[in-house]
């Protein structure tokens, strides 16, 4: 069985992992959240989501 996780799942529970451990301040973690919904409003938004699908086909023909 396959299990598709998406990004912003995955990413958001990392972020809630790393405030309750402490790892970092939720300051920081807002910061870094802003952050992503600026750059996905920019140009760079579409390279990045070309870039992180490469990788996850990359890793899916490891698997594979």
């Amino acid at each position: 069985m396959i299990l598709s996780i998406s990004g912003v799942l995955l990413f958001g529970v990392f972020t809630v992992l790393a405030v309750r451990s402490r790892a970092t301040s939720f300051p920081a973690a807002a910061a870094v959240f802003l952050f992503g919904f600026y750059v996905a409003a920019t140009g760079a938004a579409h390279p990045i989501n070309q870039f992180m699908a490469s990788v996850a086909q990359s890793i899916a023909q490891m698997r594979g």
